[in-house]
């Protein structure tokens, strides 16, 4: 049963465009943080091989398990750490309360999920470790950061014309 208040937080969910719900944007040496902490996470990306080509063919063909692992790893971590956030009810930093809006399925995602699935058997990557790649100094990743870049955009256009 929704409860006014379950109601007012589904309508500000909705109609807030930061995903997280944060009052205020954080600029220059703010987003440090976000720099170090993101180099940090390209760094381990690459020592795992999560970022290697030839890893991610071996998880398209079935030859490999270390992929698997890796995305079975994350997903058993995010389904505890969502558990967690919502049953001990765990604010962030600024002591703001965190908000998980349920989400309905469509049917765009299955269509999304081919394509991005195909781009990423394709291409070797995907929007995650793009930027690792580039800095690992794989440049010809470019042309799929660029194309991913162009990807979004088209979609943001044509959003409201398409089956999302």
């Amino acid at each position: 049963m929704k409860t006014t208040e379950n109601i007012e937080e589904f309508e500000v969910t909705q109609n807030c465009e930061a995903p997280n719900l944060q009052e205020k944007e954080e600029k220059g040496l703010g987003m440090l943080k976000y720099l170090i902490l993101g180099t940090l996470f390209g760094i381990v990306f690459v020592k795992a091989e999560i970022v290697s080509w030839f890893r991610i063919q071996e998880m398209f063909r079935l030859q490999s398990f270390h992929m698997y692992g890796v995305i079975g790893s994350a997903v058993i971590v995010g389904i505890i750490s969502i558990q967690l956030i919502k049953r001990l009810k765990i604010k962030t930093i600024q002591g703001e309360q965190v908000r998980i809006p349920d989400k309905e399925f469509k049917k765009g995602q299955i269509i999304g999920g081919f394509m991005f699935g195909l781009g990423w058997a394709i291409t070797g990557a995907c929007p995650g470790p793009l930027f690792a790649q580039i800095g690992a100094g794989y440049t010809v990743v470019l042309v799929t950061l660029i194309s991913a870049l162009a990807g979004t955009w088209v979609y943001g256009k044509f959003a409201d014309k398409l089956p999302n």
